[in-house]
């Protein structure tokens, strides 16, 4: 494995004082990780090196044709002082499958992962001590060829950024309100859906702005094709508690494979709850809220572990969730995973990297 040079910075940045001001990806550290790819060399010259901005020609491909994919992932800390990260191996590993998607050649996984891991600790002052606070981690490839025409890149730049986030619930995880789109899609099976690539986020500002009009925080996208299946809601999958079963939309090439979604599923399976993968109707879940069997719904991701549902406004009606209350599995399973994260909690499923 090629080492992973260090380049010092002339000055440091002042760390935030105040962590219940940290918000979401607004604050960045003293350092990065880079690796760069060209068709002699693959990938190669892995660094840790100050913060900077990057210079690119007007030409560059990511402009033009979107050649971008990235990550998200955390660091937590436990009440020790130690550092763990959560999984950071599935994120590489998935960041590939969008590289294959995207005609980005495949990287090292190991090499990334070790690059993260000695970013972390070169910066591991800048990981926030308050509970639910955390280090955001966001690692992207993007092409950086100086030139116009649809066709891949020969040459790319693969960066590790870290942002301190503050707590996702600041006051509790009080439920949120979502509105099914049926006018806009945001992916279809066979094209980029299940990639976590900037276009597919593109795609979908337009409706969530619309639902945030209507005083909705998050959407919940339906099918591509027959527009009646539901898929994912923001940037999250999601989850409906029927009937005392946890199913979800199956993974069909049109969503995103989350690791948050994993984790929740198989934790659930270790409760002795029931769960199903498969295809859901906005229908099925019309009915089984009119039949009083709609006992909870939630939507999991990195940044809000899990996000509980109290509204769905389906075609102008308005179906209330567990009484607008966050439901007792829902606490149970967030509680249960946050507890892994952060240490709190047995890690008897060999998901977290201890740091120090």
């Amino acid at each position: 494995m090629e080492q992973i040079r260090f380049i010092q910075a002339e000055h440091l940045k002042q760390k935030p004082t105040d962590e219940s001001k940290l918000g979401f990806g607004q604050i960045f550290t003293d350092y990065m990780f880079t690796m760069r790819y060209d068709e002699e060399h693959g990938w190669h010259n892995p660094t840790i090196e100050p913060y900077h901005p990057l210079s690119m020609d007007p030409s560059t491909m990511v402009l033009h044709y979107g050649q971008s994919i990235f990550e998200g992932t955390k660091c937590y800390r436990r009440k020790d002082g130690g550092l763990q990260l959560f999984r950071p191996w599935d994120n590489f590993a998935r960041m590939n499958r969008s590289a294959e998607r995207l005609s980005i050649p495949k990287f090292d996984e190991e090499l990334a992962l070790q690059g993260l891991i000695q970013l972390i600790e070169v910066e591991r002052d800048w990981v926030p001590h308050s509970h639910g606070a955390s280090l955001y981690i966001r690692p992207t490839i993007i092409a950086t060829d100086p030139r116009l025409g649809v066709h891949p890149s020969h040459t790319y730049l693969f960066f590790i950024i870290l942002s301190p986030s503050g707590a996702y619930y600041k006051e509790g995880l009080a439920p949120v309100g979502i509105y099914v789109e049926d006018k806009y899609v945001r992916a279809v099976r066979g094209g980029i859906g299940f990639a976590k690539t900037a276009g597919n986020y593109a795609a979908s500002l337009k409706a969530s702005e619309i639902a945030e009009e209507k005083g909705y925080a998050q959407v919940l996208w339906l099918d591509g094709v027959d527009q009646k299946y539901v898929e994912e809601v923001g940037s999250m999958n999601m989850m409906f508690v029927v009937d005392g079963k946890l199913i979800t939309p199956m993974l069909n090439g049109s969503i995103l494979a989350g690791i948050t979604r994993d984790s929740i599923l198989k934790l659930a399976k270790s409760m002795g709850i029931e769960t199903e993968e498969r295809r859901i109707s906005i229908q099925e879940i019309i009915n089984a809220a009119h039949a009083g069997k709609l006992d909870e719904a939630f939507g999991t991701g990195t940044a809000a572990v899990v996000s509980p549902v109290g509204e769905l406004c389906v075609d102008g009606e308005k179906i209330v969730v567990s009484n607008g209350k966050i439901g007792k599995l829902t606490q149970k399973l967030y509680d249960t995973l946050t507890g892994i994260q952060y240490g709190d909690l047995p890690d008897t499923m060999g998901w977290v990297r201890k740091v120090d």
